[in-house]
């Protein structure tokens, strides 16, 4: 053993954990009052100021785009990426490649040449004409006013710095470049299946986001999304019959000069910028009182059916926003737009693209989870490539919750099919952890479940291991600490653990990180003796009903030893159950008849008929 000769001055460091910008680590020296501070939490910031000239009849644009972007990081910056989305939609591109490659690709991107029994798929990408295809290419970009190098290589733009951006540094990064809007294949394009005539989103070259994980430059292949806070500034110059709508504020009344027009939109404090445009639509409005305004814009030669739907769609959409401000935070911006377009549902800053020849109960439920990203993810802006679960999911639960209410559904489980799509992805031995990457995962009915299904159980079964107003408080809290930042994973069970005082990290761990399974059986049932069997590797604590021989029953609760901790319950509570041990017993005041093992069916058992005897 080395010594270790200290110096005549002791320095303690205490590091304080932290949840925002304004937590911090402190070092203190014993013999000096001295304290040296260093933000704990950063993001990077941008400022975009972009000019659009859009050519409807080519479907080609061209754009300029001043970018202030502000390096909040502790790191020198010697090189920075753009998203080119665009250029996914062109044959040779890695999203052609994935879709030709994956087992069961996305139907809205192929055509089925073969049988229902037996398909054969064809790519719709690779029979895009060169008119048909998309692209962004920029034509010049410059740093703080000179020349910088940079290489398209996809879907991402790398840049070479002529001068690193030190910490705390402002950069001016001013491009000019053209781009070609594709025809619709998935998401973004022209001329979509309902006839849409464009349906603009991750349309600009777009900075990639830099974190205390390093640059997130992953290139496109067909999953979602992350961005940088900032604000944005947007003028468009369109051809004077279409109607626009989209992200942020209208500045003033639209200018006409000849067949165009330009209009300006303001964006303030979001990580992203979307717009769609027809000559066909049709513009409503609806206030929802003390909150937003709420935009419609649909095609106004719908057949009368969905006309009439999407006119009964607006009401509702005010009681879905004031449901979503009252079980997670208040909505923010002044305005929310529900816009005809792109190819299914897809949330966006302020906006949601949705298809619109639907029923009506598809309306509100496409609406309902769109809406809902607003805040698990436009607000709680995971990043989605890497932790997909926590947006989708997370929608995915409080959606199914808003619409049982709002449509009067009238569900004991309101979340009851992200279990039943999590027990089947079980079955089929193709589950993969939640950490995987979405664009990594084997199938897309993998991600899929995964990222949906698995990730609303998460929320539905946090709520059966902590009681559900500890979940309804967390929500709050997670949303109060962490809107307007990037949560991780962690900062959702650690906004738990706060709430409930429990120790909550072996959730998190067994059900994102593993694919560790729960299966809890009765083994036995002798006069006043329950046994009990840990089958599964993943532990839970468990709530159980007792039937006696004299008809009566009673509910028992045995915490899992270490949560270190109970929830709050009226039942009654036996000693815990250490995860090592395999089996437990506890004995009741009377003689058992039966046993039932969550008997609400809240927690994700695999194997259901081993919890009753």
């Amino acid at each position: 053993m080395k010594k270790i000769i200290l110096s005549s001055i002791l320095a303690i460091t205490l590091l304080v954990s932290c949840n925002s910008t304004k937590d911090t680590i402190k070092t203190t020296t014993v013999t000096t009052t001295t304290v040296v501070k260093t933000e704990a939490y950063w993001q990077q910031h941008v400022n975009y100021n972009m000019d659009i000239d859009m050519n409807v009849n080519n479907h080609q644009y061209q754009g300029k785009q001043n970018l202030v972007y502000t390096n909040n990081s502790p790191d020198v910056l010697k090189k920075v990426y753009y998203h080119l989305f665009f250029n996914a939609f062109q044959p040779e591109s890695e999203m052609n490649a994935r879709l030709k490659s994956v087992s069961d690709p996305d139907g809205r991107m192929v055509n089925n040449i073969g049988t229902r029994e037996k398909p054969v798929f064809e790519s719709r990408i690779d029979m895009l004409k060169p008119n048909e295809i998309g692209f962004i290419r920029v034509n010049s970009l410059t740093q703080n006013g000179v020349a910088v190098s940079h290489e398209t290589v996809g879907t991402i733009l790398e840049v070479t710095l002529n001068q690193p951006i030190l910490p705390g540094e402002k950069v001016t990064f001013n491009m000019d470049f053209d781009a070609q809007v594709p025809l619709q294949i998935r998401r973004s394009g022209r001329d979509n299946a309902e006839g849409v005539a464009l349906s603009m989103t991750q349309w600009y070259p777009k900075l990639a986001e830099y974190d205390f994980e390093g640059w997130h430059a992953d290139p496109y292949i067909g999953r979602e999304f992350h961005g940088v806070w900032g604000d944005f500034n947007v003028t468009l110059h369109i051809d004077k019959d279409y109607v626009v709508g989209g992200t942020g504020y209208q500045q003033g009344e639209a200018e006409i000069n000849g067949n165009k027009k330009t209009l300006k939109f303001s964006a303030p404090n979001v990580h992203d910028f979307t717009w769609a445009a027809d000559p066909d639509f049709k513009h409503d409005t609806k206030q929802v009182p003390n909150g937003p305004l709420l935009h419609f814009y649909y095609k106004k030669d719908l057949e009368a059916e969905y006309l009439e739907n999407w006119k009964n769609l607006q009401p509702k959409t005010v009681e879905l926003m004031n449901y979503f401000s009252e079980k997670i935070g208040e909505y923010p911006y002044k305005q929310y737009s529900v816009i005809q377009g792109g190819d299914g549902g897809m949330e966006y800053a302020m906006c949601t693209l949705i298809t619109g020849k639907r029923k009506f109960g598809s309306l509100v439920g496409v609406t309902a989870h769109e809406l809902a990203h607003s805040w698990f993810q436009f607000l709680l802006a995971s990043n989605e490539s890497k932790h997909e679960w926590m947006d989708e999911g997370f929608t995915s639960y409080i959606s199914h919750n808003a619409m049982n209410e709002v449509m009067k559904e009238g569900k004991v489980n309101p979340n009851s099919g992200g279990y039943r799509g999590y027990y089947y992805l079980v079955s089929t031995g193709k589950e993969q952890p939640q950490t995987t990457h979405s664009d990594r995962y084997h199938s897309n009915m993998a991600y899929g479940i995964a990222a949906y299904n698995k990730g609303e159980v998460f929320l539905a079964q946090l709520a059966y291991v902590i009681g559900e107003e500890n979940l309804e408080k967390t929500l709050k809290k997670y949303f109060t600490d962490f809107s307007f930042k990037h949560p991780k994973p962690l900062d959702i069970i650690r906004s738990a653990e706060k709430v409930s005082s429990l120790e909550l990290d072996w959730y998190l761990t067994d059900w994102t990180q593993t694919t560790n399974t729960i299966d809890y059986a009765v083994t036995s049932v002798s006069d006043n003796k329950v046994n009990l069997e840990r089958i599964g590797a993943m532990p839970m604590p468990l709530d159980l009903t007792v039937t006696y021989t004299d008809g009566t029953t009673e509910d028992f609760y045995i915490p899992l030893q270490m949560m270190r901790g109970e929830k709050p319950t009226s039942a009654t509570q036996v000693k815990d159950w250490a995860w090592a041990y395999p089996t437990y017993s506890f004995t009741t005041k009377k003689a058992v008849k039966s046993v039932q093992i969550d008997p609400k069916e809240l927690m994700a058992d695999v194997d259901k008929t081993n919890n009753k005897k």
